[in-house]
């Protein structure tokens, strides 16, 4: 954890606006677009958590509580699944083989816990909204020529990120700009 490092923010131009392409993926080829969304959020990673982080600040002001009931249940399971995962052979195996799966059941775990507590509205919009925001960015977005000879040079140091590392967790040990 020590040797974690954030990597740069990159431009708003090149994140959304002039210079940034998006594509519907080919939903045929699986690997591909897969290696498409691991690329850009670990190219874009610090541009994500910034999103995400506004978005989470205003859902905070207007129900501080249910959010942080939401933020403790999810970083519950999560660390649950991370646990299971490294100490049981067939949990550990699932999340190689089906990575997408153990993210829905994550969520889904979350979600069923949080309608519980009473929280599932903050738990929609303030936590699984900014991911799904960040998954269809990734999804659609295109890299130019420039953002992939960047992510090649980066590729080495990017599995020390903080993205680097929620990837590695959920099981997509594949290698950047691949």
């Amino acid at each position: 954890m020590v040797d974690v490092q954030p990597p740069p923010f990159r431009s708003l131009d090149d994140f959304l606006f002039n210079s940034a392409r998006f594509s519907v993926p080919d939903v045929r080829n699986l690997e591909r677009w897969n290696n498409r969304i691991i690329n850009n959020l670990l190219y874009y990673q610090s541009n994500y958590l910034a999103s995400a982080v506004a978005f989470l600040l205003a859902v905070g002001y207007f129900w501080p509580f249910q959010l942080l009931l939401g933020a403790a249940v999810v970083i519950s399971v999560f660390l649950g699944f991370v646990w299971a995962a490294e100490n049981k052979a067939t949990v550990r195996r699932f999340r190689r083989n089906h990575p997408s799966l153990c993210l829905i059941a994550i969520l889904g775990s979350c979600y069923c816990l949080l309608s519980f507590l009473g929280g599932v509205s903050v738990f929609l919009f303030g936590i699984t909204f900014p991911i799904l925001m960040i998954l269809i960015h990734a999804s659609t977005r295109l890299r130019s020529l420039k953002n992939k000879v960047e992510n090649k040079l980066e590729s080495i140091g990017l599995k020390r990120t903080p993205m680097g590392l929620l990837l590695t967790a959920l099981g997509q040990e594949q290698e950047a700009g691949s």
